[in-house]
Parts: C-alpha cells; sequence; structure tokens
C-alpha cells in the first residue's frame, strides 16, 4: 500500500441509534408532540442551521460541521425494515435484504484489492468478535481484542518457547485431507491471524502523541486504528464498533453518554491522525443498523426503521444529504420513519468516489450515489 492510499473507517453505532435525538429538528412542533419523555430541550441544543441541531452530548461533532467536513445522511435505510438488530445488521453488513448473506461488503472491497492475499493486516477490526460486513473466502482479518500493545497469541510467551508453541499450533490449523469448508475457513484464519501478529504488533512502538484519548471502550479502539494507520503497514479498512443503541428504557441519560464517548473518541482520534499529518486519506462512516420508532414509549423508544449515517474526513463535503423523512402520522410506518436513502447508496460513493471501485458487484446493484465527497 502507498502511504497516500484511501482508507476508510468504519464505526458501528449498534443496537439502533436514536435518529431524532441524533439530528434534532427543532423547529418542528412534531418533534416535541411525539417526544414528551426524551426530547431534548431546546436549551440542550446545537443548532447547526436553521433547521437541524444536534444534542449538546455531541458537540464535539459541531468542530467538523463548522470546518465542512461532515456529511449528514438522512432517512438511510432499506424498505421493509425486520426491525431485528440481527436481521438488519446482517443486510448491511452483506448487502442482501432479500436473502441471507454470506459474503461482507468490506470484505469482497478487500479481496478486490488483494486478491492474492499478499497482505495480512489489510483489514484490521477493533474487537474481539469478525464482523459479518469483513466475512469474505480468502480475505484475513487482524481482529484485535483489547489494546494493541497487548495483541497476539500467547504474548506472555517469548523466546524460543514461543516460537515452539506458534510451529506446534500452525501445524495443528494446516489443511488436513477430509475437511471441509468451515474448518478450511478456521484453519486459514488461523494462519493467517499468526502471521498478520508479528506485522500489527509494531504499531505501538512506531507511536508518539501529544493527544490524550478519554478512558472509554470507544476511544480506546480508536486509538489503535490511530496508531495501526499512522505506523504505515499497509492497512485500509478499519472497523469498530460501539454499544449499545437499544434504547427502550431510560434512554436519558443513555444516548447522551453513549454519544459523548463516541463524539469525544473520534474528535481525539482525528486530532491525532492530524497531528501526525495522516488525516487526508481517512474518511470515517458512522452508522447504525435502524433508527427508533417516532413517538417514544415513556422513557425509551422502540425499534424504527429510517435512521441517520455520518461521513466525516478531510476530504468530505460537509452539509446534508437527502431529507428527513416526513414525521407527520399518515406518513409513517407502523409508526416509523419511512426511508428515503437506500444505506447501500453510501456504500456506493465510498466505493467509486473513493475507494475507485465499480460499486455493482460489491452491494448487489446500481444506487444514487450521494456527493459527499470531494
Amino acid at each position: 500500500m502507498a502511504t497516500n492510499d484511501p482508507c476508510v473507517v468504519v464505526l458501528q453505532l449498534t443496537g439502533g441509534n436514536d435518529y431524532l435525538n441524533s439530528m434534532i429538528p427543532y423547529n418542528n412542533p412534531l418533534y416535541r408532540d411525539n417526544r414528551p419523555a426524551v426530547g431534548i430541550g431546546d436549551n440542550q441544543i446545537i443548532h447547526l442551521d436553521k433547521d437541524y441541531g444536534i444534542p449538546d452530548y455531541m458537540a464535539p461533532m459541531k468542530k467538523f460541521w463548522d470546518e465542512d467536513k461532515l456529511a449528514v445522511l438522512h432517512g438511510v435505510g432499506f424498505k421493509d425494515s425486520p426491525r431485528s438488530h440481527f436481521r438488519a445488521m446482517d443486510i448491511w453488513h452483506t448487502c442482501e435484504p432479500e436473502k441471507v448473506g454470506t459474503e461482507g461488503w468490506l470484505g469482497r472491497v478487500a479481496r478486490e484489492f488483494d486478491p492474492n492475499k499478499e497482505n495480512v493486516v489489510q483489514v484490521v477490526s477493533m474487537g474481539p468478535s469478525l464482523p459479518r460486513s469483513l466475512v469474505c473466502p480468502g480475505v484475513p482479518v487482524a481482529c484485535v481484542a483489547g489494546p494493541l500493545e497487548r495483541y497476539g497469541f500467547l504474548p506472555q510467551v517469548q523466546g524460543a518457547e514461543r516460537t515452539q508453541v506458534l510451529d506446534r499450533f500452525a501445524k495443528m490449523y494446516s489443511p488436513a485431507i477430509g475437511r471441509g469448508p468451515a474448518m478450511d475457513y478456521l484453519s486459514e484464519t488461523a494462519i493467517d491471524s499468526l502471521k498478520g501478529e508479528d506485522i500489527i504488533k509494531v504499531a505501538p512502538q512506531k507511536y508518539s502523541s501529544t493527544v490524550e484519548y478519554p478512558n472509554t471502550p470507544i476511544a480506546r479502539k480508536l486509538k489503535g486504528i490511530a496508531q495501526t494507520h499512522i505506523a504505515e503497514i499497509g492497512s485500509r479498512m478499519f472497523y469498530c464498533d460501539h454499544s449499545t443503541f437499544d434504547t427502550h428504557a431510560g434512554q436519558n441519560p443513555g444516548h447522551g453518554n453513549l454519544w459523548k464517548a463516541v463524539s469525544e473518541g473520534v474528535d481525539a482520534f482525528m486530532a491525532d491522525l492530524r497531528e501526525h499529518n495522516k488525516s487526508d486519506n481517512v474518511i470515517m462512516l458512522l452508522f447504525s443498523e435502524f433508527g427508533r420508532r417516532v413517538h417514544d414509549n415513556g422513557s425509551g423508544t422502540d425499534h424504527g426503521a429510517a435512521g441517520v449515517a455520518f461521513v466525516l474526513g478531510a476530504k468530505v463535503k460537509g452539509g446534508h444529504f437527502g431529507e428527513m423523512p416526513s414525521l407527520k402520522a399518515e406518513h409513517l410506518i407502523q409508526g416509523d420513519l419511512n426511508p428515503n436513502m437506500d444505506f447501500r447508496s453510501i456504500y456506493s460513493t465510498i466505493l467509486e468516489k473513493w475507494l475507485g471501485l465499480n460499486p455493482a458487484p460489491i452491494v448487489n446493484g446500481t444506487f444514487e450515489q450521494p456527493a459527499f465527497l470531494n
């Protein structure tokens, strides 16, 4: 990878982020009518323009808006939202709304860039599990559970003893006659992880920064991504998540605490990249599997349909893209905002305008591309 190759960071807001309390239509009386319990007070709203504002717990995001580097994607979703976390997230991950997909969209991207699997750290996931969006045959993924400084297999075992253990482990997972596709995939994944460990573990050693990250799980993940990106080891796709935005009850202050952690973490992350002159080739996508119900339930909000997504970065053209769906009762779908922007439109813009790929085979179709990239 050239040091200026475009990179993508995906931050998944797991659980169904509340659209109306993340991008507040503060002049629309229907917002107040529908939010007697969880509505954000006028004195707690930071105005972005004459129509929309963000809650004060998202204050760091205002900086990116003022710099014209924050794109707000309205009404994002897909037809016939199942309102199921698992199915909705599957659809976002695989771009398969009609059937259960087996390949993740970012996994397909990685395969396009590196069909011969020459770079085992091209894709890095900060978290203990492998997101479905990264799963693709022949695509290695470095999954980092915990601080990058402690990443690796048996990091407490060193020297000759460690070499012997790793050798036995590799032989244990080497291909064997009679294995099926699942075992072959596990074998490949395990061996690729061993290869990736020796590459990615050097990132913290190359890293020095004056930026102080908050002591939160999402900030620690973003710091790991910054360390890896700054080390220039060939990683181009990064994934992390923060949860849970499933605010059925106790939405205040729960939703605020979640977004405060995300906003402060993103702010530190971007400041870190700028300090190292490594921000120009990075964009960040923030998404959630769906929004929440328009009318609150007394202390929270239930599963909805249309949501909001954000893209930010030095090469992003800031502003609103698309329109917030109508809050009028006759326009709602089972009490939910009706999606008017297919999520694959966002992917398509990123794929074609940022990564230089034909989006159609990756997102399974052709979709209108909002122009949020310069």
